[in-house]
């Protein structure tokens, strides 16, 4: 088992969001390491060691980003050179590596604390972080292994990929850990563990369930655990598949993929291209499909008509239907599909129509009312959505369900 610290006080007041630790569990699980705790603290050195007493009680594999830049507030390395009884040294390698990034590459005075970073306890392995100037350090001490990376994404990724998981998979005999996803929508969390009760009743002790609902969809996550590869595949397949029959009406995907993937693979397969109308998503939509990589392929563009002149000048709705019924209503969002159809010469169109909040609501149509729209040119297929959370709540729900209309669209089209 492994455990991960990150340090760093903007972690804990919310200025800097931690992926570091998702991205590094993701990966070891990968390689059959289970990450036992994940643990946050701050920059102080009672909290870093107390922190490291801790997890060294719980793990085999202790991992810790943060804190090894060139400032005071950084003493992530001070504090393990104190904590496994080493002094300081200079690395003459790494020495000539941060005068390289300076000197050659950043073409920036090399101040003093620069140099600093080329320090390391003489009681550590060093990791050569060729992405930047902080070392990674590896230290042993009673039959625990202690890695400390740089806090920094890009460099921390490197450093993983290229020496610890390598290391880790030398060093320790690992089990098999296979996942195995079913994405379904149309039925909540407690409906759908009724409707397969009796299968997650018979899963053996090394197969386990986990339910994780989203945005109207629940996630089913079967996990697998054993020291055998083939033995563990032929397990967990036969309870998937049992499972995948049982919800066939409520499957999205049998991938661990987001919806706008999802979707973006079945207009590639069915050679269809996309376009967006937003009004209350203000470009959400289009923002997920492309940040998809390969998104140019289908996606043509997006009108995001907020004000009611732009959807009437730009994507032509009547100026009778935006008086008579509002912006809000199946009318809008249908002239929406239709203008931007005709404006983005795609093939489909995503449109949505709503009021997010807080304010904006009235008796007749309340924060969290939407409407939302997926069509071409032979037909228009509405849905009425009615939310009740806060703004950026109701904008995501607002996406998924799009979605999700868009692929029961394209399915009924093919």
């Amino acid at each position: 088992a492994a455990s991960i610290i990150t340090i760093g006080d903007e972690l804990l007041i919310g200025q800097t969001i931690d992926t570091n630790s998702a991205w590094m569990a993701q990966e070891l699980n990968k390689i059959g390491i289970w990450v036992k705790r994940r643990v946050a603290v701050g920059d102080s050195w009672n909290d870093i060691r107390d922190a490291l007493n801790e997890e060294s009680k719980q793990s085999q594999i202790i991992l810790i980003t943060g804190g090894l830049g060139p400032t005071a507030d950084d003493i992530t390395k001070p504090l393990l050179c104190e904590y496994f009884g080493g002094k300081m040294v200079v690395n003459e390698e790494k020495l000539q590596h941060v005068k390289y990034l300076f000197e050659e590459v950043l073409k920036r005075p090399l101040l003093e604390r620069n140099l600093k970073q080329a320090e390391v306890p003489d009681v550590c392995k060093v990791l050569l972080n060729e992405r930047g100037t902080a070392p990674g350090m590896v230290f042993e001490k009673d039959n625990r292994l202690y890695i400390s990376l740089p806090g920094v994404p890009y460099e921390m990724k490197g450093l993983m990929t290229n020496d610890v998981l390598p290391m880790i998979q030398k060093r320790f005999p690992l089990l098999t850990i296979i996942h195995r996803n079913l994405v379904t929508a149309g039925i909540g969390e407690s409906f759908l563990a009724e409707k397969i009760q009796d299968i997650e009743e018979s899963l053996p002790e090394n197969i386990k369930l986990a339910y994780l609902p989203n945005f109207g969809m629940v996630k089913l996550r079967l996990t697998g655990t054993g020291s055998n590869r083939e033995e563990t595949e032929s397990a967990i397949e036969k309870y998937f598949l049992q499972l995948k029959e049982r919800l066939r009406e409520l499957v999205v995907t049998d991938q661990d993929l987001p919806l706008e993937q999802v979707v973006l693979e079945l207009l590639k397969k069915n050679n269809m291209s996309l376009g967006t109308a937003e009004s209350c998503t203000g470009g959400y939509l289009a923002h997920l499909i492309t940040s998809i990589p390969g998104s140019s392929v289908v996606f043509r563009g997006s009108v995001v008509s907020y004000a009611n002149d732009v959807k009437e000048k730009v994507l032509g709705v009547p100026d009778r239907v935006l008086n008579e019924h509002g912006a809000v209503s199946e009318l809008t969002v249908k002239a929406m599909v239709n203008g931007a159809l005709e404006q983005l010469r795609a093939d489909v169109v995503i449109a949505t129509t709503g009021i997010m909040g807080p304010g904006g609501g009235t008796t007749n149509k309340p924060v969290g009312m939407v409407w939302i729209g997926v069509g071409n040119k032979e037909r228009v297929s509405t849905r009425l959505l009615q939310l009740r959370y806060d703004r950026s709540t109701n904008i995501q729900i607002t996406a998924a369900n799009s979605f999700n209309l868009l692929r029961q669209f394209i399915l009924g089209e093919a």
